[in-house]
């Protein structure tokens, strides 16, 4: 049992090298789809620029720190993406019985539909929410210290894996309902639009749905708020934010069982 979890991590970087020598293969393809993802993404801050050239402050926040809500959003969001977005066609194996092959193989299911068309353009997004971060803290007056700093690290950290666990849950749910990948993306992608915004403005509900029943909040908003001293919604104390690896840790036991469930209850296409 302790030898093949020991493995996991070298067969899921070997499966990684492995599509990322094919995309390699074609340089100039490669940094013109790096090109364009980066220019696809950097939009959505685009157009909150535009909205701060007509308004001073949306939601008690400056543009300086909407930046860094995007940046912190999309960069979590962006590296997720990259090591674990794959997964979210499983649905697709799972209804052309090609999920078949993965189980007769000598590496986890998990890993190989992780990594599966792993593509290294999807580093365009956390590459260029970076910049923006950088400009963010360029115009924020932050009082640093290493505990801030070690925070600020860790959440993003936590906030990444709250959106891989987000991204295997939707994947598990594929096992019971196969076109549902749309569903998913609407906690994934969609929940990184919501949190690039104040989660304030979307009214008390919206911000008790993404605190305890889909932790978006847990993502970047609460670990921003304690980084910029400002309080937290709903009464809740200031250093809620702190709770982002707890959260995360939950979160990718609750995505596990979500995954064993799934594979339990797989019948392949009986073709």
């Amino acid at each position: 049992m302790v030898e093949p979890i020991l493995r996991a991590p070298s067969q899921y970087w070997m499966l990684i090298m492995m599509w990322v020598r094919s995309s390699m293969a074609y340089p100039a393809s490669f940094v013109l789809m790096l090109f364009s993802s980066m220019v696809l993404t950097v939009m959505d801050f685009v157009a909150i620029v535009l909205m701060f050239s007509h308004i001073s402050s949306f939601g008690g926040f400056s543009l300086a720190e909407m930046a860094l809500l995007y940046a912190t959003a999309s960069i979590t969001l962006g590296i997720a993406d990259l090591f674990t977005g794959s997964i979210e066609r499983v649905g697709e194996r799972i209804r052309t019985g090609t999920f078949d092959a993965y189980l007769i193989r000598p590496v986890p299911a998990f890993l190989q539909t992780a990594a599966d068309g792993f593509a290294l353009r999807r580093i365009g997004r956390p590459l260029q929410a970076l910049v923006v971060m950088v400009f963010a803290f360029s115009r924020l007056d932050v009082d640093w210290t290493v505990a801030r700093g070690i925070m600020l690290v860790v959440s993003i950290a936590a906030g990444t894996v709250i959106f891989g666990a987000i991204f295997v849950l939707g994947a598990a749910f594929q096992f019971v309902s196969v076109d549902s990948a749309e569903l998913a993306n609407s906690f994934t992608y969609g929940g990184q639009t919501l949190t690039q915004y104040p989660l304030a403005v979307f009214g008390k509900e919206i911000v008790r749905a993404v605190t305890f029943v889909v932790p978006l909040a847990f993502v970047n908003y609460y670990p921003v708020l304690y980084l910029l001293g400002k309080p937290a919604p709903l009464g809740l104390p200031s250093w809620i934010g702190l709770l982002s690896p707890l959260v995360a840790v939950v979160m990718v036991a609750l995505a596990s069982l979500a995954w064993r469930g799934g594979l339990r209850r797989y019948r392949s296409t009986g073709s």
